[in-house]
C-alpha cells in the first residue's frame, strides 16, 4: 500500500506540473462513449416520441443517484492506486466473486446488444446491391473489433473516441436546435399517453438500465484510469475533470436525444416503431428531416461509428475487467496478454452467440440487456458504496446521494419484480 501511495503521489506531481492538456482527457470518454448507445439513440429518442417530456425526469434522475456509484471508480483508483476490482478482492472474496461471475454474463449481453445495433445501423448504410443479413453483418462488426483489440491498439481507441463523441454530440445538438425551430404539427385527434403505470414499468426500467451506462462499468472504468494514469501521470483532479466531463456529455446527450423525439416524432400521428431494427430507420430520418436529406449517409457514419466504438469499448472494458477478475482469484502479480485476450475473445464470441438466438428480435434483446443491466445495478451499486465508504472519509453530501441512489435503485428493481412475476397485476 505504501508504494501504491508513493505511485499515486508522484503521478500527482507529474500531472500538476503539466497542467491541464486535452491528453488528460480518457477514461471518461470512454466510458462515454460507451454509454451512448441503445440508451440514447434508441431509448431516449422513443421516450420522447412516445410520451413527450414526462421521463425526462427519469432519464435526470437515473444520472444524479448512479453518479456516485461511478465516480467512485475514479475516487478509488487516485487515493490507491489500484483498481476497484482489486478493492473488492482485498475487502471479500465474496465481493470479488459476485462482480466476477455478474461481469461475465453481462460481458455477453451488452457487447452482443451494442454490436447488434452497429450491424442494423451498417446495412442502413449499405446499397441495396449488398444483401447481406444482419448476422453477417454483425460478424463483419465483432471480427473487425476483435482484430483491433487483440492488436492491442488501446492508445488509438483513446484518441477514437474522442472524435466519435464530438462528431455525435455536434450533430445531434445541430439536428435539435433546428427541429425546435420548426412549427410543432399535431395530428388532430393526436391524445398525450401518460407513462406513470405498471404496464410501462418495463419501458422505464429499460431506459434507465443503460442510463447513463451498465453500473458495472465503474470498475471497467477504473481499469482504463489506472492505466491511463500509469501512462500520461495524470492526477486526481485530472482525472475527475476527465470523468465529470464525460459524464455529463453523456447525460445531456441523453435529454438531447429525447428531444429529437419530442419535436420530431411526439404528437405526429406517425407510428413508433418499438421493436426490431425499424427505429433504426426512423432516428436517421430525424436527423435527415431536420439537418436535410444532404446528411442522411453522414448521420449514419456517425451513428455507426458511435455503435461501433462503444462495441469496441465494450469487449475491451470487459475483458479487461475479467481478466483481472481471474488474475486476482488466481493470486497472481500481473494481467498477462493472453488472460485479456481470452476474456476479451469471450466477450465478442459469447456477443455473436447472443445476437444468433436474438436475431431478428433486435427490441427484445435490447429490452433484455437495458432491463438486466437495472436489476444488477443495485448490487454493483452496493459493492461501490461499501467498498470507498470503509476506505475513505464520505462527505456528508455524498454519503447521503449514495444511500439515496441505493434506495432508488433498489425499489425500482423490486418493482419491477414484483410487476414481473404478477404480484402487483
Amino acid at each position: 500500500m505504501a508504494v501504491q501511495q508513493v505511485n499515486a503521489t508522484k503521478s500527482d506531481t507529474l500531472g500538476a506540473q503539466k497542467g491541464f492538456s486535452f491528453r488528460i482527457f480518457g477514461p471518461g470518454i470512454l466510458m462515454a462513449s460507451a454509454a451512448i448507445g441503445g440508451s440514447h439513440l434508441i431509448s431516449s429518442t422513443q421516450a420522447g416520441a412516445l410520451y413527450g417530456w414526462q421521463l425526462a425526469v427519469m432519464i435526470v434522475l437515473a444520472n444524479i443517484f448512479k453518479y456516485p456509484f461511478f465516480r467512485f471508480g475514479t475516487d478509488y483508483v487516485y487515493d490507491t492506486g489500484e483498481s476497484l476490482i482489486a478493492g473488492y478482492a482485498k475487502k471479500s472474496t465474496a465481493y470479488l466473486w459476485i462482480y466476477f461471475i455478474l461481469s461475465v454474463l453481462s460481458a455477453v449481453i451488452s457487447t452482443g446488444a451494442v454490436a447488434l445495433i452497429a450491424a442494423v445501423i451498417l446495412g442502413f448504410m449499405l446499397p441495396a446491391s449488398v444483401n447481406l443479413s444482419t448476422l453477417s453483418l454483425s460478424i463483419i462488426v465483432m471480427a473487425v473489433s476483435w482484430v483491433f483489440l487483440i492488436g492491442g491498439h488501446f492508445r488509438l481507441l483513446d484518441k477514437l473516441t474522442k472524435w466519435i463523441i464530438i462528431s455525435l454530440t455536434a450533430a445531434t445538438i445541430a439536428a435539435v436546435v433546428i427541429a425546435a425551430g420548426k412549427p410543432t404539427v399535431m395530428a388532430p385527434d393526436f391524445i398525450a399517453v401518460s407513462p406513470w403505470n405498471l404496464a410501462t414499468l418495463g419501458f422505464i426500467v429499460a431506459l434507465m438500465g443503460w442510463m447513463p451506462a451498465p453500473l458495472e462499468f465503474a470498475a471497467i472504468t477504473s481499469m482504463w484510469t489506472s492505466a491511463k494514469m500509469k501512462t500520461d501521470h495524470t492526477n486526481h483532479k485530472q482525472g475527475l475533470l476527465d470523468f465529470n466531463t464525460g459524464y455529463l456529455i453523456s447525460a445531456i446527450l441523453a435529454l438531447f436525444f429525447l428531444a429529437l423525439g419530442v419535436f420530431v416524432q411526439f404528437g405526429s400521428g406517425q407510428e413508433i416503431e418499438i421493436a426490431g431494427g425499424a427505429y433504426i430507420n426512423q432516428l436517421i430520418n430525424m436527423y435527415t428531416s431536420t439537418i436535410g436529406d444532404w446528411s442522411k449517409l453522414l448521420v449514419a457514419f456517425v451513428a455507426f461509428m458511435c455503435m461501433f466504438g462503444t462495441t469496441i469499448t465494450c469487449a475491451d472494458g470487459y475483458g479487461r475487467a475479467n481478466a483481472e477478475c481471474w488474475r486476482l482469484i488466481q493470486g497472481q502479480s500481473d494481467i498477462s496478454k493472453k488472460q485479456v485476450a481470452f476474456w476479451t475473445s469471450y466477450a465478442v464470441g459469447g456477443g455473436l452467440l447472443i445476437i444468433t438466438f436474438f436475431t431478428g428480435q433486435l427490441g427484445a434483446m435490447l429490452k433484455f440487456a437495458m432491463i438486466s443491466a437495472f436489476v444488477s445495478a443495485p448490487v454493483f451499486g452496493w459493492l461501490n458504496y461499501s467498498l470507498v465508504k470503509n476506505h475513505q472519509k464520505l462527505s456528508p453530501a455524498m454519503n447521503a446521494l449514495s444511500i439515496a441512489g441505493l434506495l432508488f435503485l433498489a425499489g425500482f428493481a423490486v418493482l419491477f419484480l414484483l410487476n414481473l412475476v404478477g404480484i402487483l397485476g
